[in-house]
């Protein structure tokens, strides 16, 4: 069994033995997955079966990020309801096996599409479909009853806007190695005209193209990534969605009010004043990079592509000031 870091193989499949008797048919190989900018993911396989362990990553880990056992609880609940999910299969709290929380998954056949350039070969009638049904399945994830589910106390909704702006200052400065020019208006800004906040739903945190599996048909197989999720205003995740979406510029690929129409055709929900949650999501987005950005520095990132992180967030900054100033 190779040595991957952050992953043991013997002390996992030692552990898998006794935890769960009988799902391992042989000796356990893996590998690190590409892309996951935060929790560590690895394909793991016994000649028979194939799974997807998550865990954190090394070193500098922010409080409140990171949480095993909250991705685990959600992905289990929606397993009932139209959103899809990868199976759960086993949540290890104890750090004393891998060194952190971890859990197993079911592998999900598809492919996350990291980069935009990987959509060129679909065609404009490609990238339409799959950006539109990307805003339907968010909007179905929000139509999830959280309590129906039995994530009743997944989150606090009320007052979740104002929280989410000093949450991601408190992350900011925790993540901070350098000046940002911008950074500190902007937050000033939010906090100053924080909306009120909407009816709480079940929120990803982080949707977007490469937190999705897609299949061959152009669907989405399977939503990841869920270490942000809670409950709170469905615009947040609406508009993360939207900032993310503008790095895909290519043929076919439908304009922000076209999407924020599409959401809300099948949402039923209003969504105006789309500026200041626009301006909130380059904001968290830019907290996000530069706290990868803030390992990768110190060298405790695992993987490649991390380099040109740093150089995003200044560009962040500066699209939410312009959609700040905007109201």
């Amino acid at each position: 069994m190779a040595e991957l870091p952050g992953l043991d193989l013997h002390r996992l499949a030692d552990h898998l033995d006794r935890a769960v008797p009988g799902l391992l048919a042989g000796k356990l190989r893996g590998e690190l997955l590409t892309g996951g900018r935060s929790n560590l993911t690895y394909a793991v396989t016994d000649g028979r079966s194939r799974w997807v362990v998550r865990r954190p990553p090394l070193g500098h880990v922010l409080a409140t990020a990171h949480d095993m056992g909250r991705e685990y609880r959600v992905m289990r609940a929606l397993a009932r309801t139209p959103v899809p999910v990868p199976g759960t299969v086993y949540l290890c709290p104890d750090p004393a096996v891998l060194g952190a929380p971890f859990y197993l998954m079911r592998h999900v056949p598809g492919r996350a599409y990291r980069e935009p350039a990987e959509l060129v070969g679909w065609g404009p009638v490609g990238v339409r479909t799959l950006f539109l049904s990307l805003v339907d399945v968010l909007a179905a994830l929000h139509a999830v009853d959280p309590a129906g589910v039995g994530l009743a106390d997944f989150g606090r909704p009320e007052g979740f806007t104002g929280r989410q702006v000093r949450r991601w200052k408190r992350q900011l400065d925790a993540s901070r190695s350098r000046d940002l020019p911008g950074v500190e208006e902007l937050y000033d800004r939010l906090a100053a005209a924080v909306p009120e906040s909407r009816t709480g739903v079940l929120l990803h945190g982080d949707f977007r193209l490469d937190n999705v599996l897609v299949g061959g048909d152009r669907t989405v197989r399977a939503v990841l990534d869920w270490e942000m999720s809670t409950l709170g205003d469905p615009l947040t995740d609406l508009a993360l969605f939207l900032v993310y979406a503008g790095r895909t510029d290519l043929p076919g690929r439908p304009g922000d009010d076209e999407l924020a129409a599409r959401y809300a055709d099948r949402s039923g929900r209003r969504v105006d004043d789309l500026d200041w949650y626009l301006a909130f999501a380059a904001f968290k987005l830019a907290v996000i990079l530069e706290g990868v950005h803030y390992r990768w520095v110190r060298g405790q990132t695992v993987g490649s592509g991390f380099g040109d992180v740093g150089a995003r967030v200044p560009p962040l900054v500066a699209q939410g000031l312009t959609r700040i100033r905007r109201r």
